[in-house]
C-alpha cells in the first residue's frame, strides 16, 4: 500500500501538476518513511482531496509527488462524533486515536463532573495535543478526511447539542443495548464516553431530559479509552460504512 501524506497543496492539484512537501512532512516522508524517487504515494488535504502520485525528488526539506490522478471523496453520513470525556494519564488519547482510526467524523473533549483530568487552565494545549494525535492518526488510517477536534465542552453544550443531534450515551446500566438502537441518517449521532468513575447522575438526568438515549454495549464494563472506539464499531457495521 502507498504511504500517505497530507498537505493543504493537495486541495487545488490537478494531474500533471507537482505537489511540494515542505517542513515537517517531507522529514517525515524522506527521513522516517525513507519515501525514494520513483515510488507511488498518495496525498490529500484532510478535507476529501485525495491524489495518487508518483515521488520525483526527496530530500529532508522538500520532497516533489508528480500527481498521476485526483478524486474527491465525499464525507460521511450521518457523521458519527464521538464526546470523549477527558480521563487521568493518556486513556483519554488512546480513545480519540482508536476513534480517527475506525473513522469517527468529529470529536468533542468534554469536562465531564467525574473528570480526573482537568483542562480549565490548559485548554488550547489540550486541543492541540488531541488535534496533533487525529491527524497522525487519520494519515496512518489513509482517511481522506480528518476529524475536527472541537473546543472543550461542558455538559450544558451536550444538553443543546442533544435538540438537533441524535445523543447515545454509553452507559452499563441502560437497560437498551445500542444494537437496538436506529438512529436516522439525517441527523449527527453523538456517542458520549464518560469518564474513568462514570457519568455522574445529575448529568445523566440532564441529557436524558433533553432527550438523549442511554445505551449500554453488551453485558461488560469497558474503559474510557475503549468503549468509543466499540461503539464506532457497531456504528460502522449497522451503517454499511464496514
Amino acid at each position: 500500500m502507498a504511504l500517505h501524506f497530507v498537505t493543504d497543496a493537495a486541495g487545488s492539484a490537478r494531474p500533471g501538476e507537482t505537489v511540494v512537501l515542505e517542513g515537517a512532512e517531507a522529514h517525515h516522508a524522506a527521513a522516517v518513511r525513507r519515501v525514494r524517487v520513483d515510488e507511488a504515494v498518495t496525498l490529500g488535504d484532510g478535507r476529501g482531496a485525495w491524489l495518487s502520485g508518483t515521488v520525483v525528488a526527496a530530500t529532508p526539506k522538500r520532497v516533489d509527488v508528480r500527481v498521476t490522478a485526483r478524486e474527491e471523496r465525499p464525507g460521511s453520513a450521518p457523521r458519527f462524533v464521538l464526546v470523549q470525556a477527558l480521563a487521568k494519564g493518556d486513556r483519554d488519547e488512546l480513545a480519540v486515536q482508536a476513534a480517527t482510526e475506525l473513522g469517527v467524523d468529529a470529536i468533542v473533549p468534554w469536562q465531564a463532573a467525574r473528570s480526573v483530568s482537568r483542562w480549565d487552565a490548559k485548554a488550547e494545549k489540550g486541543l492541540a495535543r488531541w488535534r496533533t494525535i487525529v491527524r497522525e492518526a487519520a494519515k496512518q488510517a489513509h482517511r481522506a478526511w480528518i476529524p475536527e477536534v472541537e473546543t472543550l465542552a461542558r455538559t450544558a453544550d451536550l444538553v443543546r447539542r442533544a435538540g438537533t443531534s441524535t445523543v447515545l450515551v454509553l452507559e452499563p446500566s441502560a437497560s437498551a443495548r445500542l444494537t437496538e438502537v436506529t438512529p436516522p441518517a439525517d441527523r449527527d449521532v453523538v456517542l458520549v464516553v464518560g469518564p474513568e468513575g462514570g457519568i455522574a447522575p445529575e448529568e445523566l438526568e440532564a441529557l436524558q431530559k433533553a432527550g438523549a438515549h442511554l445505551v449500554r454495549l453488551g453485558d461488560t464494563v469497558l474503559r474510557t479509552s475503549t468503549a468509543g472506539a466499540a461503539a464506532i464499531s457497531v456504528l460502522s457495521a449497522a451503517h454499511g460504512r464496514w
